[in-house]
């Protein structure tokens, strides 16, 4: 086959896999565009990795909940609940962070576990017992909050995790206004890619499965390490990696290595595709919602602690539509709403697209009624992709 031929294929058979990177990479060459590259600047890149911390975290979550065919409409004002929780006992209650932070991640997984309990024992669907969550978590933010209001964060340490830098390599002046650290990082991570790549292929080769063509593999390492490089050069000029760009890539490699590499996430691709045959076959399927969703609980004490650390305070508005936006990240990542479909890197560029959308549409100056107009066509868009190429795969 021609190089055309081999591209044209490739999409035909991964559109679901390479439509979302396909879609980001299109949505910041048009708002670079339109911006005079404004969007694309070191300073609004990091910007916007950051905004998308909370989200991101939310969305690896969200996509395990979905993929098991569930849905948790609580995270939002738990997150704001449990960030709030984290001020209280830093600020009234002067516990350490190192005490603060394991605390309010386990209360998460309480949480989780205990919708986990509704959803899997008393067989209460998902949709009802996290509805019911979202508005005991809602009133939990204003009891808490009612007689301080807003509660300001002073704590150094962990106001850093959202709005700190990695530090840069001392005493070196090649470079003066580039952080090298992120660029050195930035190269081990293209390195280790294209060794595990080229590592999987022979692989496959070695039991015979089917690899991509020599030079469409080719194109692939390129364009990734080339897009790899190009976003590590950016934020190298303006400060580095953030701590919570270094904890938001921890989240999903640890995520991606249990879904992919281990019987348990098997097992919960299982149950998304078959429940009940998944039962037959000697899956506990009780056992894996009740981990699934203490997972998820995790996460949203995860993404609360980001959010609080990054505005430095504790809100009483604080994680209002985060379920939302963690939900269409799962779903413009490609997971599919008939579940047993869906990746947790997946879920990472689906935040990441619904984030540039709105920083793009910030910089741009249009007004919030447009962008909330936008951002549903968007979610609605990928749905629409979804039940698509489904019926297309029958």
């Amino acid at each position: 086959m021609s190089f055309y031929e081999n591209l044209k294929k490739l999409l035909s058979q991964n559109i679901r896999e390479y439509g979302m990177y396909i879609a980001l990479f299109v949505i910041m060459v048009i708002f670079t565009v339109t911006t005079d590259g404004i969007f694309i600047s070191s300073r609004n890149i990091s910007n916007l990795l950051n905004q998308t911390g909370y989200i991101a975290v939310l969305g690896v979550g969200m996509t395990l909940v979905i993929v098991i065919r569930h849905i948790d409409l609580s995270v939002g004002f738990l997150a704001g609940f449990l960030g709030a929780v984290a001020a209280i006992a830093l600020v009234f209650w002067k516990l350490p962070v190192y005490i603060v932070i394991p605390l309010v991640l386990a209360l998460g997984v309480v949480a989780g576990l205990l919708t986990g309990f509704l959803v899997a024992q008393l067989k209460i669907p998902s949709f009802v017992a996290t509805l019911a969550g979202w508005l005991i978590y809602r009133g939990a933010i204003l009891v808490v909050t009612e007689s301080t209001g807003t509660i300001i964060i002073p704590d150094d340490t962990f106001n850093a995790i959202g709005n700190g830098y990695i530090p840069d390599f001392p005493g070196l002046m090649f470079l003066p206004e580039v952080h090298k650290l992120t660029l050195l990082l930035g190269l081990i991570a293209v390195i280790l890619f294209i060794v595990s790549e080229l590592r999987g292929r022979r692989n496959k080769q070695s039991y015979n499965f089917e690899v991509l063509p020599l030079n469409m593999f080719t194109l692939k390492l390129v364009f990734i390490s080339i897009i790899v490089g190009a976003i590590t050069w950016i934020l190298a000029g303006y400060n580095g990696l953030s701590w919570t760009v270094v904890i938001v890539l921890l989240v999903v490699l640890i995520y991606h290595f249990i879904t992919t590499q281990t019987v348990l996430g098997r097992y919960i691709y299982a149950i998304g595709g078959n429940p009940e045959a998944a039962e037959l076959s000697g899956i506990s399927v009780k056992k894996l919602i009740y981990v699934v969703f203490g997972s998820m609980g995790m996460l949203t004490a995860l993404s609360g602690i980001l959010f609080s650390s990054r505005l430095q305070s504790a809100t009483t508005t604080a994680g209002t539509l985060f379920e939302l936006d963690a939900i269409a990240a799962a779903y413009v990542g490609g997971v599919s709403a008939a579940g047993g479909v869906g990746k947790v890197v997946g879920s990472l560029i689906g935040a990441l697209v619904m984030m540039s959308l709105t920083s793009g549409m910030n910089l741009m100056g249009i007004g919030i009624a447009y962008q909330y107009i936008v951002r549903g066509a968007v979610l609605a868009a990928a749905v629409i992709f979804d039940v698509a190429t489904r019926s297309r795969g029958k």
